[in-house]
């Protein structure tokens, strides 16, 4: 990681001082702009009009109150976020999250991120992230259906497929989406399935949507090591997480050679050297959305559950970081770059710690920031807008492929930039600048507005 530029700091100043407190949107704009000291030397009208600060504001922040009855009649309140960050290439376009962690700073910090993300894939369309701090574990059917009406009850009047598409997120699923989606079209009175993505296959869903962030990340892996004339063929693999992107990145990586030793959820990580049964797996968190500790009781021998530690004590050569946010610290990176680990793959959003970045790129391994590797799921959602307004539907195979394609895109796009700017092989560097390059053309074109 670079020196912010002298130039840039005054810039990371005004953002910590007109957004206080939020830690994670401090952290991915000082990132942003440790790369672009070398871009304003080589473009230095990036800097004219206040491009710089423009990116870095939000076009809309939107914080709503939502009232729902729970199973019992009493009424419960939830507050709900919309952060329309940047729509210079496109209508704004990121997911919905259901968690309670869930505030404005990281609603930013995701939009901001979500912007280069897409602006990466190469297709028109903007960024900008939501959520709510509703919490639908262990909810109903019927609770979660009465949250999400009126989560969108308010949320429709911000909406529009030419205006902002939102997709499923940690605790929004095609359940969640389907309530949302249902609600959106009684209240407007119009039948606009490009409105939100992620949808079920029944009413205007794209085949391989559930699959595409956690293939994306093993597709844009798989990529990087073969510039370095390796591959996941036989290598140990520990991916964090049990939710779609881990369960379908692991999927992918075993389709590919890989053996995947290890996985997690928030009860703790099993480990399973034989190799894990991805069925397993599947039959738990996804038809019984149980917990991961219930697969060494199902799977017996060669299986254990550990409650408590860091699933990156587990020796592997190639790590998914697949949940969440600051999941893998300083400590992990050290851990795993003694156990030998050639390769990490972010699947998550910034899973990565800063010091954590610092130690695996100081050791020389490869690392695949979640901004390019995880850019998957948002570009197939992309792909699902393109059918709905083209009122088609592709097979499976014929998404997988355009998928495929797009994430080589963004792994050459990455490596050709960082190579362009002195620092081949730094995929951090290269994501960054690439999706910058991209969004201030176009906000160069469109004025300042």
């Amino acid at each position: 990681m670079q020196k912010i530029d002298e130039r840039l700091e005054p810039i990371l100043a005004e953002v910590v001082r007109r957004n206080v407190g939020d830690k994670e949107f401090h952290r991915v704009v000082a990132e942003m702009l440790e790369s672009l000291g070398r871009v304003i030397v080589k473009h230095a009208d990036y800097a004219d009009n206040a491009l710089i600060e423009r990116i870095c504001e939000p076009e809309r922040q939107i914080i709503f109150r939502v009232p729902w009855v729970d199973d019992t009649g009493n009424v419960q309140i939830a507050r709900g976020f919309r952060v329309q960050f940047n729509s210079a290439l496109g209508p704004y376009k990121g997911g919905i999250r259901f968690h309670p962690s869930v505030n404005l700073g990281i609603v930013k910090f995701l939009g901001f991120e979500q912007t280069f993300k897409n602006a990466l894939t190469g297709l028109p369309i903007g960024g900008g992230k939501g959520g709510s701090d509703f919490n639908p574990r262990d909810r109903s059917d019927a609770e979660v259906m009465r949250f999400c009406q009126s989560y969108m009850t308010e949320l429709q009047r911000y909406l529009g497929e030419h205006t902002d598409v939102p997709a499923g997120d940690i605790g929004v699923g095609e359940r969640e989406l389907g309530y949302m989606f249902g609600q959106y079209k009684r209240l407007t009175n119009r039948y606009e399935a490009g409105v939100l993505t992620g949808k079920g296959l029944s009413y205007g869903g794209s085949r391989a949507r559930k699959e595409a962030t956690g293939y994306g990340a093993a597709y844009f892996v798989q990529r990087m090591l073969d510039t370095h004339n390796t591959s996941f063929e036989g290598k140990r693999v520990v991916v964090s997480g049990s939710g779609n992107v881990a369960i379908y990145a692991m999927e992918k990586i075993i389709a590919f050679g890989g053996k995947i030793v290890a996985c997690s959820d928030s009860s703790g990580y099993i480990v399973d050297n034989n190799g894990i049964d991805l069925n397993l797996v599947k039959q738990i968190k996804e038809v019984g959305r149980g917990r991961i500790s219930e697969y060494w009781k199902l799977k017996g021998s060669g299986a254990h559950h550990i409650e408590h530690g860091s699933i990156w004590d587990v020796p592997c050569e190639i790590a998914m970081p697949s949940a969440t946010q600051n999941e893998l610290t300083e400590k992990d990176a050290r851990t795993l770059v003694k156990n030998g680990v050639i390769a990490i793959g972010e699947g998550a959003n910034m899973p990565s710690t800063p010091d954590a970045i610092r130690i695996f790129q100081g050791a020389g391994v490869l690392f695949a920031p979640g901004k390019a590797a995880n850019a998957g799921g948002v570009a197939t959602s992309a792909l699902e807008m393109q059918q709905n307004a083209s009122r088609d539907s592709w097979t499976f195979e014929q998404t997988e492929e355009r998928l495929a394609v797009i994430m080589d895109n963004i792994h050459d796009l990455c490596a050709n930039t960082a190579e362009e700017y002195g620092s081949p092989g730094d995929y951090a560097l290269g994501a960054n600048i690439a999706g910058f390059v991209r969004v201030a053309e176009a906000m160069q074109a469109l004025g300042v507005i």
